[in-house]
């Protein structure tokens, strides 16, 4: 009777799928984010990985969509801001965190040639309820919101380099944070300004317009 030890049985290879690379490339960090390190963390071959991202630049671009989507936009239209102006400060409040909290992502928003299309649909879904809770035009709300996205983000990424320095102090790191959001509260002020001009030459216009038919039905 054969008395020969068993084989151990194999387990079943790992499945590779976009939830788990993106968590990995998450857990990596933008900076950091290489095949061979989020391909260890996988518990797969760099190869293998390869067979379901093409570049490091796809893999880079499914991180940093999946971060985005996953952010949560401050709401509006229940009545919590009394304003545009507190509802900008609390967007870019959100999105200076956003910033802050996963290095690297910035290029990612600030670009349009390499947001992907989920993410477009967010941003544009974002312009429409903004413009419908403050009575405002969707290509005048999509100015404002677009400039002061664009300066908090590129802001964000070079401050919070130096306020995450270890060298810096606290007291240095709170003031730039303090000088940090008086430059946003001053440019949104400006943005709001800029809005409110175009609005009444718009009103100006269209009532002008109103006026020439009125004459011309006469």
């Amino acid at each position: 009777m054969a008395t020969g030890t068993q084989a151990p049985a194999r387990g079943r290879p790992r499945t590779i799928t976009r939830e788990r690379i993106v968590e990995a490339g998450i857990r990596m960090g933008l900076p950091g984010l290489t095949f061979v390190g989020v391909a260890g963390l996988l518990g797969v071959s760099h190869m293998a990985l390869y067979k379901h991202v093409s570049s490091l630049g796809e893999l880079r671009q499914m991180v940093a969509a999946e971060i985005f989507e996953r952010w949560d936009i401050p709401k509006v239209g229940n009545d919590e801001y009394a304003d545009l102006e507190g509802y900008l400060m609390a967007f870019t409040a959100s999105l200076r965190n956003l910033v802050r909290t996963y290095p690297g992502l910035a290029p990612y928003l600030i670009r349009r040639a390499v947001a992907t299309p989920a993410m477009m649909a967010k941003i544009d879904a974002h312009h429409r309820d903004v413009g419908r809770a403050f009575g405002i035009p969707q290509a005048d709300v999509r100015q404002v919101l677009a400039m002061v996205a664009f300066h908090c983000i590129a802001v964000a990424d070079t401050v919070y380099a130096a306020v995450d320095d270890p060298e810096g102090g606290p007291e240095s790191n709170a003031e730039m944070e303090a000088e940090f959001e008086l430059g946003m509260r001053t440019l949104i002020a400006g943005a709001l300004l800029r809005l409110k001009d175009r609005m009444l030459s718009g009103c100006a216009a269209e009532r002008s317009l109103d006026d020439g038919l009125t004459s011309a039905a006469r």
